[in-house]
């Protein structure tokens, strides 16, 4: 019944993940848009954006949703405010972010040289393949090679865990910074409005009852 008539192809699908409908600024409005609607406490969300902002450091791609939920749990925050700021970690941030996160790693853990960030996003690429058929060989006669997995862990993954963790942190204390005050005045607005409103509706019904009255 809620089925697409028209299938949607694999390439099709990955390059809606990379670039939504109405492109990247359109789609980050809408998370600003829900984030501002919470219900919860400026302080609560601005915990769970924090949080979000944070797991954006990591490598760990595929988890992101769930991490950021657990640390938003832990420390008090808003859990849909951190899955929603996930989205700070995107095709035009994740450049930056690895950049950093890798060079800074490397330098932390002794590296003598620092990879090219292309060669990082190939990295990815071709450990995500590598895992995707040894899954296939599990239940196949083909055999399993794990020949990338090793120098992956050593010069990408590593790096990147290690280097992440200080600017995660930065970033998840300025995003904090920025948001709560800025959550707590559009809170605070809102409030007013809704008052206003109400005072203008029952200033209306009010006149209505009058001049019913008046007429009686």
């Amino acid at each position: 019944m809620f089925k697409r008539r028209t299938p949607r192809g694999t390439l099709s699908s990955v390059g809606r993940i990379l670039w939504p409908r109405g492109g990247w600024i359109r789609a980050l409005r809408y998370v600003t848009y829900r984030i501002r609607r919470l219900p919860d406490p400026a302080y609560k969300i601005s915990r769970g954006i924090a949080a979000g902002v944070f797991v954006c450091f990591t490598p760990l791609f595929g988890l992101h949703f769930l991490i950021a939920a657990g640390i938003a749990w832990l420390i008090g925050g808003n859990i849909l405010a951190a899955i929603l700021a996930t989205f700070t970690g995107n095709p035009i941030t994740f450049p930056i972010i690895a950049g950093i996160s890798v060079q800074l790693g490397s330098w932390i853990l002794g590296e003598p040289s620092t990879l090219p960030l292309g060669r990082v996003f190939d990295a990815f690429s071709r450990v995500s393949v590598e895992l995707w058929f040894n899954l296939k060989a599990m239940v196949t006669a083909q055999p399993v090679h794990w020949g990338h997995m090793d120098w992956f862990f050593d010069h990408v993954f590593l790096p990147y865990l290690v280097g992440g963790i200080g600017p995660g942190l930065l970033a998840a204390v300025v995003a904090y910074a920025i948001s709560r005050p800025i959550i707590n005045a559009y809170q605070k607005a809102r409030i007013t409005r809704l008052k206003t409103k109400l005072a203008e509706r029952r200033a209306l019904a009010e006149a209505e009852i009058a001049k019913k009255e008046g007429q009686g």
